[in-house]
């Protein structure tokens, strides 16, 4: 790098056309995140209107996340093909507007079916998205920015919290979904101000200049060339989406059942996590440029272990808050490089399809943990804390040595030339 390039600061480097593509995928990635996770918050009501058990409920939660591979998988292949703008687009409107149809629910099964059919749009965004913002952001700030865009789940999130504990009493649960179909106004201003990476434009016409076109670009990260990479990937998504989902995922239903807290007291620990992990995404993603992108995720996710007894176990409002408060730091924090260590491991043909794979087949993952935890929850003297301090711990341990055993990818450069000739 050269000095003149270090001189300028770092927000400057990017041009206005960076910075666009770069919203626009974080636009997408938070407006998912309130959309989805506004139903976290109101799992334990829509199983009081519906007169259905809590775990039925959380299965719509599961079915959701599942049919995020499904989402992904088709946007990450629609993305290498014809360009990541499309299928950006598509989902948010497709996720806006699942969400707002779950709002008029006259049945339990009509609301399952809208939200699972909300999870092919949001499993569709990440893709696009992140593969977008990825290849547009020059190298030196991309694991910063990077932590940004990851981090941007908490702001959803955080919306979803006040939204609910603003307005649920007035609204109610049907009224928290309605506002859901928001999102879709996102979609008129990427469709005009947003241009394709320039990386991208220029491997797809080598692809076919070459005559190398990448058809089945999910058969081609399974070679031999690139397997160990793939699993590594995948076992390290699939544990962080499950210490995720049993972490900030399912501790607003152990506050509501197992400790019968208000909408407002379930709000606050929450929102202020979330806060906190946006924060330490971006100083995390800092940390990535830094030191690496291994090291980033890391050291927050060991730290992260020790404090997970005294927001489980303790018994006292304040102390639970401020614990919960703190983990947003380490275990709200470590995801900050999904977007661009996906993206740093494979190659521009095959990007956005492996980064869709190997992050929503993780979803699967933590697709089961509501379920399981609330089925064992059910027989528990101690509710959630059991089954969920011993999710937290496994899974982070596995979080941990996956990442170890991957690539460091820190200072890469993104280059439109292709890795291979495709399968005849």
């Amino acid at each position: 790098m050269s000095a003149s390039a270090v001189a300028v600061p770092w927000w400057k480097e990017p041009t206005r056309e960076q910075w666009k593509a770069y919203l626009a995928a974080w636009l997408g990635w938070t407006l998912d995140a309130f959309d989805f996770t506004i139903f976290l918050m109101i799992m334990v009501p829509i199983a009081n209107e519906f007169h259905v058990p809590l775990v039925d409920v959380t299965a719509v939660f599961t079915v959701t996340l599942w049919l995020r591979l499904v989402g992904a998988t088709a946007s990450g292949w629609l993305a290498d093909r014809v360009g990541r703008k499309t299928p950006l687009m598509i989902s948010i409107l497709w996720y806006s507007i699942c969400n707002f149809i779950a709002g008029f629910s006259p049945t339990f099964w009509f609301l399952f079916l809208f939200r699972a059919l909300l999870g092919i749009g949001m499993g569709a965004e990440w893709p696009a998205g992140a593969a977008l913002a990825m290849e547009t952001w020059p190298v030196r700030s991309r694991g910063f920015m990077s932590g940004v865009l990851q981090g941007s789940w908490g702001l959803g999130f955080l919306v979803s919290s006040a939204v609910y504990g603003l307005l649920y009493d007035a609204i109610g649960w049907r009224g928290l979904l309605w506002i859901g179909v928001l999102p879709a106004l996102a979609v008129l201003w990427i469709r005009r101000n947003v241009k394709e990476p320039e990386v991208w434009v220029e491997n797809r016409k080598k692809q076919r200049e070459q005559q190398k076109e990448v058809r089945v670009p999910l058969a081609m990260i399974f070679r031999s060339s690139m397997l160990r990479n793939t699993i590594t990937a995948c076992l390290w998504m699939g544990s962080g989406f499950v210490v995720y989902y049993t972490t900030f995922g399912l501790f607003a239903t152990h506050l509501q059942k197992d400790l019968g807290f208000s909408p407002a007291l379930v709000a606050l620990p929450v929102a202020l996590s979330n806060i906190t992990g946006f924060v330490a995404s971006g100083m995390w993603g800092w940390v990535a440029d830094v030191w690496g992108r291994r090291a980033a995720m890391i050291i927050p996710a060991v730290i992260g272990l020790f404090l997970i007894p005294f927001y489980l176990l303790s018994s006292d409002y304040t102390i639970t808050v401020l614990a919960f408060t703190i983990q947003g730091f380490f275990f709200g924090g470590m995801y900050g490089q999904n977007p661009s260590y996906l993206s740093e491991r494979f190659p521009t043909e095959v990007r956005a399809t492996a980064a869709g794979f190997c992050y929503h087949q993780g979803a699967i993952w933590g697709g089961l943990a509501a379920p399981v935890l609330t089925y064992f929850a059910a027989g528990s003297s101690m509710g959630f804390v059991i089954p969920m301090m011993v999710a937290q711990v496994g899974f982070a341990l596995i979080f941990i040595v996956s990442l170890a055993l991957g690539p460091e990818t820190k200072g890469k450069v993104l280059v439109a030339d292709l890795h291979e000739p495709a399968a005849p």
